[in-house]
């Protein structure tokens, strides 16, 4: 299967609300997302992204045959670290295990380093996700450690990794 990111659109969002209204996929992201994730809040995630700052968010959506199945932005850090993106994403749980992912990270990473002056992206999946984390590094991320106790998600402590990608001057 191949995967294409490319912009937002209004009419994106009854796939994306299909995408996101699964427990097994809001447990890997961080809280404050609803469930179940309704067509208007993907609506509404939508126009956030599509009128958020173009040189400090890079959102997408992750699509096969142009049909969304997912999301991945780069988001910029501040201050000390405002070369730096953070990067998030995921995609409906019919699709894992097939390289999507993989190929979503590259495409997103190829153009924030072309398109914008980040120098670094990293990403921090829960560490027990072993999927998330075989994805950043089938992409080319390394892991730079393990943050230990550093998160709480449905009521438990979680360690997390992380792990990044130096942008090369090739």
């Amino acid at each position: 299967m191949i995967c294409k990111i490319r912009q937002w659109r209004e009419s994106d969002a009854p796939d994306l609300a299909a995408a996101l209204s699964n427990k097994k996929i809001l447990d890997n992201l961080r809280d404050g997302l609803p469930f179940p994730y309704t067509e208007k809040d993907g609506l509404d995630f939508i126009k956030a992204m599509l009128s958020a700052e173009k040189n400090d968010t890079f959102p997408f959506a992750v699509t096969v045959d142009d049909k969304v199945i997912g999301s991945i932005a780069v988001f910029r850090q501040g201050n000390i670290h405002r070369l730096t993106g953070e990067l998030g994403y995921y995609i409906a749980e019919e699709y894992w295990g097939n390289g999507i992912m993989t190929q979503a990270v590259r495409q997103i990473c190829e153009y924030v380093f072309k398109n914008s002056d980040l120098i670094r992206i990293y990403a921090e999946p829960f560490a027990y996700n072993t999927a998330s984390c075989r994805v950043l590094e089938k992409a080319g991320f390394q892991l730079e450690g393990v943050l230990r106790n550093n998160a709480i998600k449905n009521g438990k402590v979680l360690d997390m990794k992380m792990y990044s990608l130096i942008k090369t001057n090739e």
